[in-house]
């Protein structure tokens, strides 16, 4: 069967909360089918998975747009399928833009937002926007306005303003509280005037909280959040009489724990309507976690087990260059052993402490430490929850391993929707173009545009 070839998959799951998808709802023998099928490290994509969390979160968000961070996870089988439901999206790059228009998105439902621009970036997303005039862009700083001038733009402006107020959870990832992030909120209202005088058409203000907002603790600095920012969208109303929009942002949590409870998303909807009430302006929120974490997990198979007296080492083929996030935030993911066949079940194993490593040469290359867990043994497929979002996003070719394939499960088929990367992949690019030739991407990361959207090299 060709990689293409459509899969007949059973039920991939089945969600016995419909707010969740734990790791133990996913069903064994189709996962256990494509890690066969396609091999390991896999990830796996629940199409139905995404589309059910968009509409939890529109009936939720009835009144507001609904704009997918497609940093989350960019596949473009995913992108397709939250613009079929009517989703826009939310490009944090010059990549990320042109995924969007690759998957069908027209310039009125994008929205780039990036942190500190490269000069490329700009400039293609400029370019983008000569053939789709409703593109909107966010600048977090007055320089990247006048930079924006600087290429001829006058279009759709948004503005990001740091609010000082941040949640979610990991201090990496609270946003709203970091300088890094926005203009400061004392002089948003003096570069909105200014942007409007000098021609631009400033549609909206936006912030972001943060990432993985979940408990209680963190949904109350959510509402403080929301109130902020109306405030000070409010301030810029009252300047400038042209907001169509006030966009909050995502962080919206997703229950990684087995014993989390899902986020209470009606409280958080009230929050955000109830401090937005008094403004004349539509309400965009972003999610990206939200709509593909639990709609994903990555499949790895156990290759080495070693006994020592602290614990027993369990090392399997994914790593932290397949999934960065314990590594990086020392974020927990579940984690399980697939039955072999019908006849085996991994819950009558013996549960013993285990510590799951990868093949990277780090001692940050770990999944999990001294966990409980039915014991695994050589072969063994594992399932590792939760990885929809910022998994393949996050994933590296460090230590020259390859990326890993993508399968994407739609109406109970699987298909392929990334190829698995190869060792002649690795170096296919430091070999150059065949013909020497260049492309458009390549002129403006050496400043060599020649039209108006080249920005001048400094000196110049």
């Amino acid at each position: 069967m060709s990689d293409e070839a459509p899969i007949a998959t059973p039920s991939i799951a089945t969600d016995a909360d419909e707010r969740v998808r734990r790791l133990g709802d996913w069903d064994d023998a189709s996962l256990r089918s494509l890690a066969d099928e396609h091999g390991t490290p896999l990830f796996v994509l629940d199409l139905d998975r995404v589309r059910a969390n968009y509409r939890r979160l529109s009936a939720a968000f009835p009144d507001a747009e609904i704009c997918y961070a497609a940093k989350a996870n960019a596949l473009s089988d995913g992108l397709e399928t939250v613009l079929d439901e009517g989703a826009t999206i939310e490009c944090a790059s010059a990549g990320e833009v042109h995924r969007a228009l690759a998957a069908g998105a027209s310039g009125d439902r994008i929205h780039y937002t990036a942190v500190n621009p490269p000069r490329a970036d700009l400039a293609y997303v400029v370019d983008a926007w000569t053939d789709e005039p409703d593109l909107t862009i966010t600048a977090g700083a007055r320089d990247t306005v006048d930079r924006l001038a600087e290429l001829g733009y006058d279009g759709r402006l948004c503005l990001r303003v740091n609010p000082g107020v941040g949640a979610g959870h990991h201090e990496a990832v609270r946003t709203g509280g970091d300088v890094t992030f926005g203009i400061p909120a004392d002089r948003i209202v003096s570069v909105a005037e200014s942007a409007v005088s000098r021609g631009f058409d400033l549609v909206g203000v936006h912030a972001h909280v943060g990432s993985g907002v979940l408990d209680d603790e963190q949904i109350d600095a959510h509402r403080r959040f929301v109130d902020r920012v109306a405030a000070i969208a409010t301030d810029v109303d009252a300047a400038v009489d042209s907001l169509e929009f006030v966009d909050v942002g995502g962080g919206f949590g997703v229950p990684y724990r087995e014993d989390d409870s899902p986020l209470d998303l009606a409280a958080v909807a009230n929050a955000t309507r109830t401090g937005l009430s008094d403004l004349d302006a539509r309400l965009v929120i972003e999610p990206g976690r939200y709509l593909v974490a639990d709609a994903g997990v990555l499949l790895s198979r156990v290759n080495t087990v070693k006994e020592t007296p602290e614990t027993t080492v369990v090392g399997v083929d994914a790593g932290m260059s397949t999934l960065a996030r314990p590594a990086l935030y020392d974020a927990y993911h579940a984690i399980r052993p697939l039955a072999r066949d019908e006849a085996s079940c991994v819950d009558e194993r013996e549960l013993v402490g285990q510590t799951v490593t990868g093949p990277i040469c780090e001692s940050a290359d770990v999944f999990c430490t001294d966990r409980s867990l039915p014991r695994l043994e050589r072969d063994d497929v594992v399932a590792i929850g939760n990885a929809g979002a910022y998994g393949y996003e996050m994933a590296s070719a460090y230590n020259s391993r390859p990326r890993p394939a993508s399968v994407v499960v739609d109406d109970g088929d699987a298909r392929i929707a990334r190829r698995r990367e190869t060792l002649a992949d690795l170096t296919r690019l430091e070999r150059g173009r065949p013909d020497g030739g260049t492309d458009r991407w390549t002129e403006l990361t050496r400043g060599s545009a020649t039209d108006s959207t080249r920005i001048p090299e400094v000196g110049e």
